[in-house]
């Protein structure tokens, strides 16, 4: 089959496509015809080497996929032709997928493979966030940074469906044009966003900061959280990893707070159905439907990554397999 191949570690420069043997069934493994795969922001660490998993080269990338099953083990719920939604963690990047049943979830017949593609890494990290870490109540209000982006647009989207005023934060009009259309209430420039957020909130501040990207925003967002606010650490795409002087936290009780999705679910993988099931009524309902950006083919898989890398990404990057 053919499937993307990083074959070393200099970023996706040199990401490329070749023959590599499909993967077969066995081993208590889904064998799933990818017929298209998410791209996300650890692909791109993954090319270099920066990521805190670092499979032997080559390997082929690629965490999301959406197709339809060829082939199931006894017992896993899933038959051949089944439409699906998983999360292989590898592998992706392929015209055919082995996935762990536990990885594997129905998609709505109403949606396009290429939107299941964009669901399982971001929609899934976003409901831990916000449910589990965060505590999210109906009512209150979110704050999203980088709302354009994969985890943001899907942040946006799960905080409305969950009765949340939602507040984007976007770096050009494009980019807040996009967040609309993901159901942000309110867009507010990156530059001198904390003051923005103060006057939309008449000086109270924001219940919750959803923030994948770190950086320079930090210190801002935290100023930006309401009493007994709560700051969802998600990731750096922003490239810096920030500081916390502890001594912001006691002002105004505030919470940062972790959000390590993978480390939660790597020792209790039943847990991923059951954030499915969770949210499973509002993708039937179309209140969860990822927003798409740009699509590439299989051979345009280093262009995706390096539009991801550049931060240039409006909405969810997907590439199409059939």
């Amino acid at each position: 089959m053919r499937a993307v191949q990083v074959t070393a570690l200099t970023g996706p420069d040199d990401v490329g496509v070749t023959d590599v043997e499909d993967p077969g069934a066995g081993a208590g493994r889904v064998v799933i015809d990818v017929h298209a795969a998410g791209v996300t922001f650890p692909d791109v660490l993954l090319t270099r080497g920066q990521y805190q998993i670092k499979p032997d080269l080559p390997f082929v990338p690629g965490s999301e996929v959406a197709g339809t099953v060829r082939s199931a083990p006894e017992g896993s719920g899933f038959s051949p032709g089944d439409r699906v939604a998983a999360f292989p963690a590898f592998g992706g990047f392929a015209e055919q997928a082995a996935v762990d049943p536990a990885m594997v979830f129905p998609l709505p017949d109403g949606m396009s493979y290429a939107a299941g593609a964009g669901l399982p890494m971001n929609y899934l990290t976003v409901h831990f966030g916000l449910v589990r870490r965060g505590r999210l109540r109906a009512g209150e209000t979110v704050l999203v940074q980088g709302a354009a982006g994969g985890v943001g647009t899907a942040a946006v989207q799960l905080a409305r469906a969950l009765g949340a005023r939602v507040i984007a934060v976007v770096s050009s009009d494009a980019k807040a044009e996009t967040a609309r259309r993901a159901g942000a209430h309110e867009t507010v420039p990156a530059e001198g966003f904390r003051s923005a957020v103060s006057a939309l909130t008449d000086g109270r501040g924001v219940d919750v900061v959803v923030d994948p990207v770190g950086g320079d925003r930090f210190t801002d967002s935290l100023r930006s959280l309401a009493p007994e606010g709560r700051m969802l650490v998600i990731g750096f795409t922003g490239g810096e990893i920030p500081t916390v002087k502890v001594n912001r936290l006691l002002l105004n009780n505030i919470e940062v707070v972790g959000v390590g999705w993978g480390a939660f679910w790597l020792p209790r993988p039943a847990y991923l159905r059951e954030q499915w099931d969770d949210l499973m009524p509002h993708l039937e309902a179309g209140r969860l439907d990822p927003l798409l950006g740009a699509t590439y083919p299989l051979d345009g898989a280093a262009e995706a990554l390096r539009e991801l890398d550049e931060r240039r990404a409006r909405g969810k990057l997907v590439l199409t397999v059939r």
